[in-house]
């Protein structure tokens, strides 16, 4: 099937988070912390720009008291606010005369420009809901979002559905897969054409402010994530009806989660990811608990998948070397390259649209 070019221009932040582990040198921003509130009120603001020669900050704050940047030694500039008060303050930098979004903002995910070449992905057919939704999770001891997308008629059905839970990559957030990912757009049109059968897709956050973030969100996904759906949506709570899948960083949490409880889901997709970078494959191997459980894992899920962009995908050879692993340890898994477009959205889309129509049948 010809496929629709969409050309997706990125933030360059994003694009280097996604390549974080496999091939880029990390810099102070990779743990910078762009804003910080001290119990007195005041507010140290920091954005790292080694190559600037000025930095300010704008907003709601006070006009009267002009926040003044230093810059470090690393690269990183910073401006105290004082006297700023409790409330919720809109703030943009503007570096060498160019305004900038702090793109170390919890948000900043959801700046990114979008050009799209060609049709794109919005069709005339009838469209579902993606809605926004908060939680509680346990074990972060936060209220989190994630977005949920249903079927076209949800609202009047009294049919219950399976779930697929969708996961971003690094550098991402909850609003990439229906946002840059068309995600929602690609599900309607499935949908619409009967090559997928009704589902709910939940998109969560998997970007978690701490070292290592794939085991904490493995914990908030089976402690908190999942049941909220289940008490919330009308949907069917076993393990032949739900499936996870993730794209890099959100492979690995993939992999995660369901290799750690394998009795909760039977669909499992791992798109350009591998096990944990940087680590022995066979040790990571083992930590999941591959070999132990490989014969259930095998008898368990129906289909696990990995896939690839192929060569140019930055994750390519550890995806290799993973699978090796994985085979030597006796687990079982389909693989394919279903676009040549590297570790892009590109190929993610293209991944969806091809694995989707597959789901609970």
């Amino acid at each position: 099937m010809k496929k629709i070019l969409t050309l997706t221009v990125l933030l360059a932040a994003t694009v280097a988070a996604q390549a974080q582990g496999w091939m880029r040198q990390p810099t102070p921003n990779d743990t910078l912390q762009s804003t910080r509130v001290f119990p007195n009120g005041d507010v140290l603001f920091q954005i790292y720009a080694p190559k600037a020669s000025q930095v300010s900050v704008s907003g709601d704050l006070p006009w009267d008291k002009p926040v003044k940047f230093e810059k470090a030694e690393n690269g990183v500039w910073k401006g105290l606010c004082q006297g700023l008060g409790e409330g919720c303050f809109r703030y943009s930098f503007t570096v060498d005369g160019v305004k900038v979004q702090d793109p170390k903002a919890p948000l900043s995910a959801e700046q990114a420009s979008l050009l799209t070449v060609g049709p794109g992905y919005i069709k005339d057919v009838p469209h579902g809901a993606v809605a926004q939704r908060y939680y509680y999770s346990k074990n972060l001891k936060q209220m989190r979002r994630l977005h949920v997308w249903t079927p076209a008629g949800y609202e009047k059905s009294a049919q219950k559905l399976p779930v697929l839970y969708l996961i971003h990559g690094g550098g991402d957030n909850d609003a990439s897969w229906p946002g840059v990912g068309a995600a929602g757009f690609i599900l309607d049109n499935l949908l619409a054409e009967g090559k997928m059968v009704p589902m709910i897709v939940v998109m969560p956050n998997g970007t978690i402010p701490v070292q290592n973030e794939v085991p904490p969100f493995a914990q908030d996904m089976v402690e908190s994530i999942i049941p909220f759906i289940e008490a919330n949506y009308n949907v069917k709570a076993d393990a032949a009806s739900r499936a996870v899948a993730g794209l890099s960083m959100g492979g690995m949490e993939t992999m995660e989660v369901a290799f750690n409880n394998p009795d909760m889901f039977t669909y499992v997709w791992v798109l350009s990811s591998s096990l944990m970078p940087g680590q022995d494959p066979a040790k990571e191997s083992e930590r999941l608990g591959v070999k132990k459980n490989a014969a259930k894992m095998n008898k368990q899920f129906k289909a696990l998948v990995f896939t690839q962009g192929g060569p140019a995908d930055i994750a390519y050879k550890n995806c290799e070397n993973t699978r090796a692993q994985l085979l030597k340890d006796g687990l079982k898994f389909d693989y394919m390259e279903n676009a040549q477009a590297g570790h892009s959205w590109t190929t993610w889309r293209a991944d969806l649209e091809a694995l989707a129509p597959t789901l609970f049948k």
